[in-house]
């Protein structure tokens, strides 16, 4: 299959934020709305569904503020409804008016395609449903509307009665619908059961339609863990339009996830489905939308994960080394990502080397140093320590092999910490550092909300005055895992800690037998990472 963006014929139309902001725990206001939606025009998607106007109060904040914020360069913005009610028309419905002042451009019309749900659910007749779906499509593109109708519960409808599914299909496209979507609205179907169904929907209207007016779409749930496939699946079985969400965002499992539907039409199908330019943003985009919505990006996302070409086994990195290839599916710089080389006890000296030419230091040609560098990886990795996460503990550690190490802006001498509990239940931790900063002994007290806490702001009290630049510097993340120890009695304390300077971020690693003693660790390499940084 050969497909352009610019010739119009196949729809990529995004709804998180419409069926992705269903999922639990997730709620955009509408400024998040707004910034998602310029996200995604951004992105090059050609339609972005926005809500139910009229329905729900801050979706109609969202249209009304849209129309007049809202400067889309690749997209058109959709209204979500259903189709008139029963036993009234287009016209008279309050609901249909609301779609229309909303100023949406584009129209996507929920309709029954299951006739158990027309009788029990609509408590209507197949013929009123019928009437219900031409009188929305007319009155919609009497208004200069594009009209789309989404088959709801389509594949559950098509099994049990194909011939009234066929109808409201055929139906839809006569009244002038741009595309009919079907919807696996129970999202229960597997990539076979789309096929099978698509292939024999397209034969029964291809009796009475011309094969340009056959226009149809795909709309996945996740319940079975195939949305994507199920939409790719469809795209191979003829439809020119599909439909998705975010991150895969939605109710129960989600929705079929849009960065990699289209990641796969374009790399693995040939599809060139978004303008040039767009699908190298997608890693970002991904991001930047986990954020507003305040949810973490899913690390092990395909395409979009920092753990998407993540490569960990010594092996992989052998293969790597002579060709990135070997083990990447696709380049990773096509979809905005990067390649990662991750340094644990699985290392080899060719993981070693790889993950010291990404932080810009040649090992190339010094074996020995591999060697030394690679045993005390192994070595600290054997007693706790993980550097896969941890690539400034890992730089820190190469440096100090193979270049004398970075200059150490303090050494420890002692640190002492007390925590004090009253009877009230209000408790307070000081802790006490004893330094030698640039040759000079600085003892500094500070207090803080916990035992990490106060060690953070004594150290950082007792550096300020010869290294102010460390005021940029701020502890951004906090991680700490117990693991088991030997004896199933005794036990490892493992921390990562994350800094930023507000343009960067690094993280760092320590592991003790306690959770002081690992934070410092961890604390002590990361300020000295940031401060060499500056």
């Amino acid at each position: 299959m050969t497909q352009t963006h610019t010739d119009g014929a196949f729809h990529v139309f995004d709804t998180t934020l419409r069926d992705g902001a269903q999922m639990e725990g997730l709620r955009y206001s509408v400024a998040d709305k707004l910034a998602v939606a310029e996200l995604l025009d951004e992105f090059g998607v050609d339609y972005i569904e926005g809500g139910w106007p009229g329905a729900i109060p801050s979706d109609t904040e969202f249209f009304a503020r849209a129309a007049d914020e809202l400067n889309f360069k690749h997209a058109k913005l959709v209204a979500f409804a259903m189709t008139r009610r029963a036993g009234t028309t287009a016209a008279e419905d309050p609901g249909f008016q609301a779609l229309l002042d909303s100023r949406a451009p584009v129209l996507c019309l929920v309709a029954k395609s299951d006739v158990r749900h027309v009788e029990q659910a609509l408590r209507t007749t197949p013929e009123e449903n019928l009437a219900m779906i031409v009188d929305s499509v007319r009155h919609g593109r009497e208004h200069d509307r594009e009209v789309f109708i989404d088959c709801e519960h389509f594949f559950d409808g098509f099994r049990h009665d194909p011939v009234y599914a066929t109808l409201v299909v055929r139906t839809a496209l006569e009244a002038g619908a741009e595309a009919v979507v079907l919807c696996d609205t129970n999202g229960g179907r597997i990539p076979s059961d789309i096929t099978e169904a698509i292939t024999d929907l397209r034969e029964r209207l291809a009796v009475d339609l011309a094969p340009e007016r056959i226009r149809l779409g795909m709309h996945a749930q996740n319940d079975t863990g195939c949305a994507v496939a199920n939409t790719l699946a469809a795209v191979q079985a003829g439809v020119m339009h599909v439909q998705g969400t975010a991150n895969g965002y939605g109710e129960r499992p989600g929705n079929a996830d849009i960065f990699s539907v289209i990641a796969n039409l374009e790399t693995k199908l040939g599809m060139r489905v978004l303008p040039d330019g767009c699908l190298e943003k997608m890693t970002r985009i991904s991001h930047a939308i986990a954020e507003i919505a305040n949810l973490a990006p899913d690390e092990h996302a395909p395409y979009v994960g920092h753990a998407a070409f993540a490569h960990k086994a010594g092996i992989h990195a052998s293969a790597i080394k002579a060709d990135p290839a070997l083990y990447n599916h696709v380049d990773p710089v096509v979809v905005g990502n990067d390649m990662r080389i991750l340094v644990t006890e699985m290392a080899g000296r060719a993981s070693v080397e790889l993950k010291g030419r990404e932080l810009g230091i040649d090992l190339s040609g010094d074996r020995e140093a591999l060697d030394r560098i690679t045993k005390r990886v192994k070595e600290l990795e054997s007693k706790g320590w993980s550097f896969e996460a941890a690539d400034a503990s890992f730089e820190l550690l190469v440096r100090d092999e193979v270049e004398g190490g970075l200059p150490r802006p303090f050494t420890l001498d002692t640190y002492r910490v007390i925590v004090d509990h009253d009877p009230a239940g209000h408790s307070v931790a000081e802790a006490t550092v004893r330094l030698d900063v640039d040759g000079a002994r600085v003892i500094a007290t500070a207090q803080g909300n916990g035992p990490v806490n106060a060690l953070d702001a004594a150290l950082r009290k007792a550096l300020s005055e010869r290294h102010p630049k460390l005021a940029s510097l701020a502890l951004t993340d906090f991680k700490v895992r117990i693991l088991a120890g030997s004896t199933g009695t005794d036990a490892v304390t493992r921390v990562l800690i994350t800094m930023s300077d507000g343009g960067s971020e690094w993280t760092t690693v320590g592991a003790a037998p306690n959770l002081i003693e690992a934070s410092w660790n961890a604390l002590a390499e990361g300020l000295t990472y940031g401060l060499n940084r500056q």
